[in-house]
């Protein structure tokens, strides 16, 4: 394995989260609020709509993540993307679950309800 060059902090951060310490959880926002991370907006958006799907979140976070990412000035073809991205990851049966949340959240009608185009 190549030797990787890593802050202290970041590693320390980590050893913080993997031993479940509260600093550690706090700084991811698990004991708290998030103290912040190096990701931009959109990034971290990214990263929290593919957790929400790989972790078959509840359809009510879909319509809260679609609106952070369209703040965050994601189009909708980057969600969808984001759909694309996990799918070899997490299986085809979440990111199906997923999409008609994600249709739902940005106001298009689902399949087979006759008002598709």
């Amino acid at each position: 394995m190549p030797t990787i060059d890593i802050d202290p902090r970041t590693a320390e951060g980590l050893a913080q989260i993997a031993a479940a310490k509260p600093r550690g959880l706090q700084a991811v926002g698990l004991n708290g609020t998030s103290t912040g991370s190096c990701l931009d907006a959109k990034a971290a958006t990214i990263a929290g709509l593919a957790a929400l799907i790989a972790l078959d979140g509840p359809p009510a976070a879909y319509g809260e993540l679609v609106a952070q990412a369209l703040e965050a000035e994601l189009s909708p073809d980057e969600i969808v993307a984001t759909l694309h991205a996990v799918a070899p990851v997490i299986g085809s049966a979440r990111v199906v679950a997923a999409a008609p949340e994600i249709m739902l959240a940005l106001g298009l009608p689902l399949p087979g309800t006759g008002a598709e185009g």
